[in-house]
C-alpha cells in the first residue's frame, strides 16, 4: 500500500518552522461491527489539509492544556460534548517533518463517545463526518474514497486490532507516549515520508 504523498508545502530555504501545539481526539464506540471511531473531513476550500478526513482537533489557544484544547474542538469541530479533558487517554504524538512549512506537535487522545452524542459538522471548517471502523476506512483509504495524511492512516492501521472499547483503553492507559517525527526524503519523482527506523530516515 502506498503511503499518502505530501499533503503541504515543502520548506526550501531557511530554518525549520517551530511546530504549533495541536491536540485530536479518537473519539470511540463499540458497535455490531467492532469499535468504530469518528472521522471528519476538513472544508477542500481551506488552505491547511483541504478535503482530508482527520480526527477532529485543532491548535492549542493561549492558556489552554491540550486535554482542554481536545475537547473544545471535539465540541467545534463536531458538535460533541460531555467529554471531560481527564477521561481522555493519551494514545500517540506526532510532529511534523521538518522539511514542511506548516508544522503541528499534535497530541493524540483516545475517549469513549457519550452514549447520547449525535457528531454533526459545522459545514464551515468541516464538511462530512463518518463514523467507521478503523479496518473500514483504510479499505476506504486503498480504494481512493478516503484522502489521509500518513499520521491517521498509521493510527488507523494500529487501531484495527481492538474488538472493543474497554480493550483500547486498556491498552492505552499503559502506553508511554514518545513524539514520532517522520523525515521527507526527496526521491526519483515525487519526495517520501520515512519513520524513525526505516531505511534510508538517518540519511
Amino acid at each position: 500500500m502506498e503511503r499518502p504523498t505530501i499533503a503541504e508545502r515543502l520548506r526550501r530555504e531557511g530554518p525549520p518552522t517551530t511546530p504549533r501545539q495541536s491536540a485530536s481526539v479518537i473519539l470511540v464506540r463499540d458497535a455490531a461491527g467492532g469499535v468504530e471511531l469518528l472521522l471528519v473531513q476538513r472544508n477542500p476550500q481551506q488552505r491547511f489539509m483541504g478535503g482530508f478526513w482527520v480526527f477532529p482537533g485543532g491548535a492549542v489557544d493561549e492558556g489552554e492544556s491540550h486535554r482542554v484544547t481536545a475537547v473544545r474542538e471535539l465540541a467545534e469541530e463536531a458538535a460533541v460534548t460531555g467529554v471531560h479533558p481527564d477521561a481522555l487517554v493519551p494514545y500517540s504524538r506526532w510532529i511534523t517533518p521538518a522539511a514542511i512549512q506548516t508544522r503541528f506537535d499534535t497530541h493524540f487522545f483516545v475517549a469513549r463517545a457519550p452514549a447520547a452524542a449525535q457528531p454533526r459538522v459545522d459545514r464551515r471548517e468541516c464538511v462530512d463526518l463518518r463514523w467507521t471502523t478503523p479496518a473500514a476506512a483504510v479499505a476506504a483509504y486503498v480504494g481512493g474514497e478516503l484522502a489521509l495524511v500518513l499520521p491517521t492512516l498509521k493510527l488507523l492501521e494500529g487501531l484495527v486490532r481492538f474488538a472493543s472499547v474497554d480493550e483500547l483503553l486498556e491498552h492505552a492507559r499503559d502506553l508511554d507516549v514518545q513524539p514520532i517525527l517522520p523525515r521527507v526524503v526527496e526521491g526519483a519523482d515525487k519526495p517520501r515520508v520515512l519513520l524513525p527506523g526505516e531505511p534510508g530516515y538517518e540519511g
